[in-house]
């Protein structure tokens, strides 16, 4: 049954330029003063025409445009950018998802219009924070006031699908400054809530300070406690953590990341960007002007692997255990053909008594304690696989 031969319903676009590198960022994403931009967006869609002519787009349910800042392009370069999308992955407007992120300052009343006539219904702003000390300390060049002036503005543009990004984890970030950021991020009453907490990457400079002890991180104890009052308080107000760190009124959960989570394909487009489809993985070449050129001659891929089956069953039990409603045995069922407690059932049961799973009716989820300890529980399906006949 697998790999799926149907084409994917979901597209993620990657716009890699921003106003400034943000010192806790390992995602494929350059400064935007002095990049050729539109030549970029030219090489966008010789990428669309070769996707699309080799796998032709049959239903698009979800739109992702991330980055980078998608929103640093001028409402011209906007404009041209969103006509490519809809003339090679055709979408009903009332029918489809269509995410852009964006970041507090770079959206103003002419863009967001843009945006709004081009198809997009939801935004994802990359707030992180209500402390403007803290905003400076990590890297962010924006302050409070900025996100409130463009959700205003959103608003007034007719979004009424509003994300925001927080982050807890932080260096210097106590206890109290969380609180007060989720509090006045609750204010908002916004549809959807990501927060996720600090990881320190590789080839940032939060690496390099640390590698050198001179990042004050919260202890872990701390770190629990904000997570604990984070999910205890998100729900007091009516939201759903639908994913380890994603919280949504009902019928506005991510429909777009839910695809991942399920393991489902998707288009990969863009400098960096992966893609999944027919069982086969790829990754495009990272920087600006390599994939430019790339575009020249052919799709943009620097690895295009054939997933087997047993990788793909392993990525399922990964992403999917991130759900909090977990991993059910009929969708096992219907991407692989196979049954879950023959597969992975020794794994499944080792985690149960461990505390970390527990089982349901319809599968397995993350215990309240598995919540804490999520990457013991996804480390458990890496290359452990065994199929018992």
């Amino acid at each position: 049954m697998y790999p799926d031969l149907s084409a994917p319903k979901a597209v993620y676009i990657h716009i890699p330029f921003c106003t400034n590198k943000c010192h806790y960022c390992d995602f494929n994403s350059y400064v935007l003063k002095g990049q050729p931009v539109m030549a970029y967006l030219h090489a966008l869609e010789r990428e669309m025409e070769r996707t699309v002519s080799s796998l032709p787009p049959e239903q698009i349910r979800t739109i992702f445009v991330g980055g980078g800042t998608p929103t640093v392009l001028t409402p011209e370069q906007m404009e041209f950018f969103l006509n490519l999308v809809k003339t090679y992955f055709p979408y009903q407007k009332d029918e489809i998802e269509f995410t852009m992120e964006a970041n507090p300052g770079t959206t103003d009343a002419d863009k967001l219009e843009v945006m709004k006539a081009g198809g997009v219904n939801r935004i994802s702003l990359g707030v992180q924070s209500f402390d403007n000390t803290l905003l400076h300390r990590i890297g962010r060049i924006h302050n409070t006031d900025d996100v409130y002036r463009s959700l205003e503005l959103a608003k007034k543009a007719g979004f009424t699908n509003l994300s925001i990004d927080l982050m807890f984890g932080l260096p210097g970030q106590t206890l109290e400054a969380l609180e007060h950021s989720v509090n006045e991020a609750l204010r908002l009453d916004l549809q959807h809530y990501s927060i996720y907490g600090l990881k320190v990457e590789e080839h940032t400079l939060f690496h390099t300070l640390f590698q050198k002890n001179e990042l004050p991180l919260p202890e872990e104890e701390d770190e629990v406690k904000m997570f604990e009052f984070i999910m205890n308080t998100l729900k007091r107000d009516g939201y759903e953590q639908y994913e380890i760190s994603n919280f949504a009124r009902p019928g506005y959960a991510s429909k777009h990341n839910t695809i991942y989570w399920h393991n489902e394909s998707y288009y990969g487009l863009g400098a960096g960007a992966h893609g999944y489809a027919r069982g086969v993985r790829h990754v495009n070449a990272k920087a600006v002007q390599a994939y430019i050129d790339a575009t020249n001659e052919q799709l943009p891929y620097i690895e295009n692997n054939l997933i087997s089956v047993e990788e793909a069953m392993e990525d399922f039990m990964m992403v999917g255990l991130r759900m909090l409603k977990g991993i059910t045995y009929e969708h096992f069922r219907e991407q692989f053909g196979l049954e879950l407690d023959r597969v992975f059932g020794d794994s499944l049961q080792r985690m149960v008594r461990k505390g970390l799973l527990e089982k349901v009716e319809a599968g397995y989820r993350l215990s309240s304690q598995g919540i804490f300890l999520g990457n013991e529980v996804f480390g458990e399906f890496i290359g452990t696989l065994t199929v018992n006949e």
